[in-house]
């Protein structure tokens, strides 16, 4: 089963320095159908606006997935992090007992992120941070662990659940195919481009709730950047 949901369709707000959508039950926007999907709770498509961004706020008991789509995010936290992720790129911070950070857009133009939050395995874990440069190449045509808890997912940035956060570039014409254990639920969004997911057409930034497949066989109707987490339920 994979349920079509259009980006046109997703709910979302518009504040000005930051217009978000939510694929997923999130502050104002509440749809009861869209809560969660196995340990995946949040996925956010924020286009934020130059020399603007998030102000110190806490988190806890959360894992934070940043996919940095177009320009590039800087972060600082209450553990003394900073650092600057850019396109391509994904930083984590596990929230555990307890963090307070900001995220902001100090570069000259717009900065489009996916924000992903996975409820971890455990609570009360202490809190950490980390970012690490995906080069694009390393995932031409098939896909490639970006963050994960799955055991031998060991280059990607380590997160605290029974999760894993997986990226692919494919040109058009390529495809991919992808296996999940029968038990597992999968979310999956182009950021960019024209994509079949077993026959279903999605457009860039609709997302695809996938259960009961174990299959997915994606080809590329246009050059596409995919993000994608698969997930216990």
């Amino acid at each position: 089963m994979i349920e079509h949901r259009p980006f046109n369709e997703l709910g979302g707000a518009n504040h000005g320095w930051l217009d978000a959508k939510h694929h997923f039950s999130f502050a104002n926007y509440y749809d009861p159908a869209r809560m969660s999907w196995g340990a995946l709770r949040v996925w956010n498509d924020d286009t934020i606006a130059s020399n603007t961004g998030f102000p110190p706020h806490d988190h806890a008991d959360m894992e934070i997935i940043t996919y940095v789509r177009e320009g590039a995010i800087s972060h600082q936290d209450s553990l003394g992090n900073k650092g600057r992720t850019e396109a391509g790129d994904v930083q984590v911070m596990s929230a555990g007992t307890g963090i307070r950070h900001a995220e902001y857009n100090l570069e000259t133009g717009t900065t489009r992120i996916f924000q992903i939050w996975i409820q971890p395995e455990r609570r009360g874990s202490p809190p950490a941070w980390g970012a690490k440069p995906f080069p694009k190449d390393e995932r031409s045509g098939q896909f490639v662990a970006l963050a994960s808890g799955f055991e031998g997912d060991a280059e990607a940035l380590p997160i605290r659940a029974q999760a894993r956060v997986l990226g692919a570039t494919l040109k058009k014409g390529q495809s991919t195919t992808l296996s999940l254990p029968a038990e597992h639920l999968a979310y999956l969004v182009p950021a960019t481009g024209r994509v079949s997911v077993n026959g279903l057409e999605l457009n860039a930034r609709d997302g695809a709730a996938i259960r009961n497949e174990t299959t997915l066989e994606i080809q590329a109707l246009e050059d596409a950047e995919l993000v994608l987490v698969e997930t216990a339920q």
